[in-house]
Order: structure tokens, then sequence, then C-alpha cells
């Protein structure tokens, strides 16, 4: 039975789940982290009229739509502002599907992991193990791609620099992972092996030809057998290299460099630039139920989501673990998720340390970095309630995790 009530024109929805389907291999139980993290603590009540605001703030900075779901050990409560097609005028939806960019790499990571588990896999071993010749150097190894700790370039630095060309340059576009790996190997590399963090979507080209080897079928079919199917998924999907979402889905809409300039409407692309480090497709609702399956600890034995969770520094409040990312909120709550920048969609995904308690959120605009810091706060009225700082303090203009650092974002799209 679902219960509603409307508040000032708005809908909050509480809900009973139902219980997620557990694929044979996974463990029972859940791991702790094994490194240090804030500590654990009772969440506050989340303050949804909060998260109403901020996504009214993100339609007033650029976003012709933005929404949100949260789930608390049974609750639901979802928020929806703006339309998902400015053509048409249609409103958004949470029922809708969207592009959520890189936070397609807890997925290709969950894979990696389930074959560690299976014996397939060592997360310390040489890539050039599995993919012989490869790489240039034997010492980066399946942990350092997935801890985007290689020093392999990000090759759409240069893909990207100058924001709608080098989309449209790429809308129709079919690469193969190859070729994508060799435009970064022309660059010198960030950093050695097993050195500091640096964001590459190189790694998760990587971890897709990874997976490929491995099991011999395509990285849709293991998403699909692995997680999707498992977990019930009905809105995800990995379309590649096909262009349309399929179903009901909102648009996204890129903005360009200048200042001003009309919003381009990037919903149908390949996303062949991305595939395994970006190019799924979902909706609020399943993006909750991953997150929460997988800390809950139904995706992988205790040890390797212990290993997915061995933290290493990405920026005075983020650390980045295997394809996972741990953010630490004002109120000194952390959550575990993801971000996704792809032409036209800012997503987020995350959840508390137990996965009880989900946030996914999307705006359907990218390249605006206002915009982004703006949704980001979605966070801090999910996870932190009223007690939430950073409504009350401007924030600094972050960079989005899933852009490497030489790519441009328009700070001051409105």
């Amino acid at each position: 039975m679902v219960s509603a009530t409307v508040v000032r024109g708005t809908a909050v929805t509480a809900a009973l789940m139902s219980l997620l389907v557990v694929p044979a291999h996974a463990a029972p139980q859940r791991a702790a982290a094994t490194t240090a993290a804030p500590s654990a603590r009772a969440l506050p009540k989340p303050d949804v009229d909060g998260l109403w605001e901020v996504l009214r703030t993100a339609r007033r900075q650029g976003a012709p739509g933005a929404m949100a779901r949260l789930e608390d050990r049974g609750a639901v409560y979802w928020a929806a502002t703006g339309v998902a097609d400015r053509r048409t005028g249609r409103t958004i939806s949470n029922s809708d599907r969207f592009r959520i960019g890189s936070v397609t790499k807890i997925f290709s990571a969950v894979v990696l992991l389930q074959l560690a588990d299976e014996g397939k896999l060592k997360l310390d071993a040489p890539v050039n193990r599995y993919l012989p010749g490869l790489l240039p150097d034997d010492r980066i190894t399946v942990r350092h791609v997935l801890s985007h700790r290689s020093g392999l370039y990000d090759y759409t630095n240069d893909m990207f620099a100058r924001t709608v060309p080098g989309f449209e340059a790429v809308r129709s576009k079919v690469f193969t992972y190859r070729q994508l790996v060799k435009r970064s190997l022309g660059k010198p590399r960030t950093t050695e092996p097993g050195g500091a963090y640096s964001y590459s979507n190189t790694n998760f080209v990587v971890a897709g030809m990874l997976i490929e080897k491995l099991t011999g079928r395509a990285v849709r079919t293991e998403y699909q057998n692995r997680i999707i199917k498992p977990l019930e998924l009905r809105d995800t999907f990995y379309v590649h290299p096909g262009k349309k979402i399929p179903g009901r889905h909102t648009r996204g809409y890129l903005t360009p460099d200048t200042a001003g300039a009309a919003l381009v409407d990037a919903t149908e692309q390949t996303v062949s630039w991305a595939q395994s480090a970006g190019a799924v497709i979902s909706s609020t609702r399943d993006l909750n139920t991953f997150l929460s399956a997988l800390l809950g600890g139904r995706l992988t034995s205790p040890a390797q989501l212990a290993q997915m969770q061995r933290w290493v520094p990405a920026g005075s409040t983020q650390a980045y673990g295997l394809g996972l990312r741990r953010r630490d909120l004002s109120c000194g709550t952390s959550v575990y998720g993801h971000t996704g920048a792809v032409q036209g969609y800012y997503s987020y995904a995350f959840a508390s340390k137990d996965g009880k308690r989900s946030l996914a959120a999307v705006a359907n605009a990218s390249n605006n970095g206002t915009l982004h810091n703006t949704m980001l706060r979605t966070l801090e009225s999910a996870f932190c309630g009223k007690q939430a700082e950073a409504r009350k303090r401007p924030a600094t203009v972050e960079r989005h995790e899933d852009v490497a650092p030489g790519v441009p974002v328009n700070r001051d799209a409105r």
C-alpha cells in the first residue's frame, strides 16, 4: 500500500520496498571498511523541504528540470520540478530514465570484484597479465586502474576541450576500446603507477576490456547477468552503440562554453567515447536499489566490498576506493557512491554506509559548474537534514569528478 501527502503542490510518498534478490554468489552479510573514514553516527532526519529547494535552485541556474528520489529504511520520498523535454513541455518525473555517466564505473568495478571473488582476477596483478601488451608499464595493476592511480592520461581532455564541437564530433561515432586507450597512450602519464589519485576515464575503458577478456562476453551481458537481472532493475540498460534511450526518459541538454548561448539537446548519442566508463542508462529508483544492494553486501563478498572501500585521498572532502567515491558531508556523515556527467546530464547516486538510506538525483543539463555544485547539496539535505551547513554559505565551485582537470566547465552559465 502506498500513502501520499501533497504539500504546497508537491508530493511526498512513502512506500514499503520489496526485498532485493540476492545473487547466488553474494555474501550473506556486508563488510566493514578497512581504512579510516569519519566515524559512523546515527543519521538525522532527512530535510525533504531542503531537497525541494535545491531542485528549484537548480532550475534557476539553467537546468530545464531536476529530480531526486530518497529512500530511508522503507520510506520513499521523491521530488521533481521542471520539464523533461523543452520542445513538448512534458513534466520531468522520477519514472523517467536518463544517462548516468560515470555512475557506470561502479557497475564495472562490481563485475571485476565479483570476478575476483570467483578467482578469475587478482587486484594486485598487472593489467598486462590479462591483456598482454596493452599498457606500456607492467607495474600498472588492476587496483591502480580501479582507483585512478594508474597514471593513464584521460583522453577526454582533448576530446572535449571545446564542449559542443567536441561532442558533435563524437556524437555518432563508434570507437573500439583499443582506439580509446591509444588516444591516452599518446600522451605523457600523469603519475607513476600507484601514485596520487588522478581521475581518468581511460582507467574504466581498461576495466571494460578486462571484463570482456576474463568472461569472454560483452560488458552489456555481464552487467545484465550479474547486476541488472538479479536486482530486477527495470530501467537499467547498457545501450551501445545505439543512440536512443528506450522508453520514457528525460532529455539532456548541454550548456555551450559561451555564456548565454542556447542549450544543445544531447540526448541521442552513442556514448561510445565512454562505454564501460559511462554509457549506462538508469532511473532514480534503480540507482537507489543498486547502491543499497552493493553497500548492504548483496553483490560481492565482505572481503571484496572491503577492498572497494580502501580509500585514497581525492580532494579535501572526498576519497576514492575501487570505482566507489566517498564524500564527507558538513555534518560529519560520509556517503558512498558516484557522480555522473555525460553530455546533458548531471547525476548523483549515494547511500549511507549500511545502504539503508540512499539518494539518486539528476539535473538534465551539464557543463555548468554552478549547477553541479548546487545539485551536490541534495546530499546535504538527504543525509544531514536540517543540520546541513552547506546551504547557509556560498559553495566553492568544484570541478566535476567525471571530467579530467584539463576540461573546461562553464561556471557562469545560468
